[in-house]
């Protein structure tokens, strides 16, 4: 099934207060135990994050199967909770079940990556004219902000990679808020918005990538704080459709040989 049919699904459902079912995994090294805690809730929350950050981060590695015993042994968490987490990330599209094999880490085929950067192009360029439209002057400023904090980051100095901290550390992520539009900011910031970070990350270190990423980023930045959304979204369009280029220079026979950008 392609990312867009996935997409629209999840949507429907969310509208319709229907939610995915659940997965879980293993991890090739040991974690400290989560404390013990009477609230299941938050212990479900902790492991949620836990996972979902070795998930995105790579840490788990793409298509490794998962053992619900085994996470639960690694985390020292009961299975109820356990269950919780992994239903969230299969929600997040970070988990999938293969007929037959189990539930897996997703891993993107060549052309499911492509189709996600399609919706990006389009629907990212669409928020970025929105929020040329909708932003205020203080929530522009805190944007440049963000551009200064990523100049600064280790990586980004050392020409290593961008700056990847999710939420209101992402450039993206503070755009598709600015738009204004609950639809969208559900698609781009909910559904699917770790699956989108798994693999800017996976592919953040082409040389010269990050540099020319945050040079576009400024120029977004600059189109939106002079009220142009046709010149904000064209340059957003760009910028994604660059990346996508990039990807796809990186997957000649179908498979990953190197690392693209953000």
């Amino acid at each position: 099934m392609s990312i867009y049919s996935l997409t629209v699904a999840g949507i429907l459902a969310s509208f319709c207060g229907i939610d995915f079912k659940g997965v879980d995994n293993m991890l090739g090294q040991a974690e400290i135990p989560i404390a013990a805690s009477d609230d299941s809730q938050t212990m479900s929350e902790n492991v949620f994050r836990r996972i979902q950050a070795a998930i995105v981060k790579g840490e788990i590695a793409p298509g490794s199967k998962i053992s619900e015993p085994e996470l639960a042994r690694t985390y020292g968490i009961s299975r109820g909770p356990l269950r919780e987490a992994i239903h969230r990330l299969e929600g997040q599209r970070l988990l999938v079940r293969v007929p037959h094999v189990g539930a897996r880490v997703v891993s993107l085929s060549h052309a499911e990556l492509i189709e996600l950067y399609e919706i990006r192009e389009s629907l990212e360029g669409m928020a970025c004219r929105l929020a040329a439209e909708r932003m205020t002057d203080a929530e522009i400023e805190e944007l440049r902000q963000v551009l200064h904090t990523h100049e600064r980051d280790a990586a980004f100095q050392a020409g290593v990679g961008y700056y990847q901290q999710e939420g209101d550390f992402d450039f993206h992520y503070r755009i598709i808020q600015g738009a204004g539009n609950r639809t969208l900011t559900q698609m781009l910031c909910g559904e699917l918005y770790q699956l989108v970070r798994m693999y800017r990350i996976q592919f953040s270190a082409t040389p010269n990538r990050p540099r020319q990423a945050f040079a576009e980023h400024h120029r977004i930045l600059d189109a939106i704080a002079d009220r142009d959304g046709e010149l904000a979204e064209l340059l957003m369009r760009r910028h994604i459709g660059a990346s996508k280029r990039n990807i796809a220079r990186h997957f000649p026979d179908g498979a990953p040989s190197s690392r693209g950008e953000s």
